[in-house]
């Protein structure tokens, strides 16, 4: 949501330092550029950062989306189920090491905590093989836009007007009549209080995505984290009552108790199952399975600490893990990219 309180979806930041994620974002720009040709055309990265920046303001040194963030650090054990569908180190059995980030939609560095709107997950899993996956998640099911105009043309409705602070009503009206496929988010976030602490939240990949296993064999698959200690809601009573930041210390107090735990469970896909559109949801019946279980033993403010400098890039995948032709998951690599430089460049 944005800084004034307007509901507005978001997508991931972006950031990452040093010579070796200067050639890593590089190439997820090229793979990403070549494969979005005719979207990028419609909708430039830098277009969509300047669009951020209207809604929320510009804040340098901080992501131009979730810029509110809190570090952590765990591991991921896969189940052997998922590794019948795909051949990724990720699902070997083994330890594998994860440096995790939780925030806030919104570009907004000081956006309140029991805001209705976005949370995100964002996870590096360092494989053994010396290879990473990247999975960048959001506590909805589903997005607002199936093409990123959409959600440029989301934000630009969602732009305070100077004179009032506020959004044009006018305007996220007409949006939300010319665009009936964000009807489905904005309804999820109207019905569903934020939570609590960030351990009581499901995440979700919202975008179909492939498995691929060792022979080879394609399955489309998508993939969500339920937390162990439940899911929870904000009382509506809470919502005005909270302290204006509580989620990162919840979630350190909470770590210093125990382990706090996610079991990634994966939905499969069937023949004519949308597999480009974040918009629509598959059928309640498709089999699912349990992937592995994410454990964290430590949680950080972000800064100075290790989330602060990766990005997040759903394009980082493993072998046996591969994107679909989804718009939406495809612009996100260059976007996070050209943000990865102007935050550089202190933009």
């Amino acid at each position: 949501m944005s800084k004034n309180g307007t509901k507005i979806a978001v997508l991931g930041g972006a950031s990452r330092v040093g010579c070796a994620a200067m050639t890593l974002t590089a190439a997820a720009v090229f793979t990403a550029s070549a494969l979005l040709a005719e979207p990028l055309e419609q909708t430039s990265p830098d277009a969509m950062i300047q669009a951020l920046q209207g809604a929320f303001g510009a804040h340098p040194g901080f992501r131009k989306n979730h810029a509110k963030g809190t570090c952590a650090t765990g591991s991921f054990v896969g189940l052997p189920e998922a590794k019948s569908y795909s051949r990724s180190a990720l699902f070997s059995g083994d330890t594998v090491p994860v440096v995790a980030r939780f925030s806030l939609g919104g570009g907004n560095p000081d956006a309140p905590d029991a805001g209705k709107g976005p949370r995100g997950m964002g996870l590096e899993f360092r494989l053994v093989d010396g290879s990473k996956q990247h999975m960048t998640m959001i506590n909805a099911p589903m997005f607002l836009a199936a093409v990123p105009k959409t959600f440029l043309d989301n934000l630009l409705a969602a732009k305070p007007d100077p004179a009032t602070g506020q959004p044009d009503p006018a305007a996220l009206k007409a949006f939300a009549e010319t665009h009936p496929e964000s009807a489905g988010m904005t309804k999820f976030f109207a019905d569903h209080n934020p939570p609590p602490s960030y351990a009581n939240s499901a995440f979700f990949g919202i975008h179909t995505f492939k498995f691929i296993d060792k022979n080879n064999k394609t399955t489309l698959v998508k993939w969500r984290f339920v937390p162990e200690d439940g899911e929870k809601e904000l009382t509506n009573a809470e919502l005005t009552s909270m302290p204006h930041d509580f989620l990162e210390q919840v979630l350190i107090d909470r770590v210093k108790q125990g382990p706090v735990r996610w079991d990634m469970w994966v939905t499969v896909g069937e023949p004519g199952d949308p597999e480009t559109n974040p918009t629509v949801l598959w059928p309640k019946d498709r089999k699912e399975f349990k992937a592995g279980t994410l454990t964290f033993t430590s949680a950080t403010p972000q800064e100075g600490a290790e989330c602060k400098n990766i990005n997040y890039d759903p394009l980082v995948m493993s072998d046996g893990i591969a994107p679909t032709d989804d718009p939406v998951l495809l612009f996100r690599s260059p976007s996070y990219a050209v943000s990865f430089v102007k935050r550089l460049q202190g933009q």
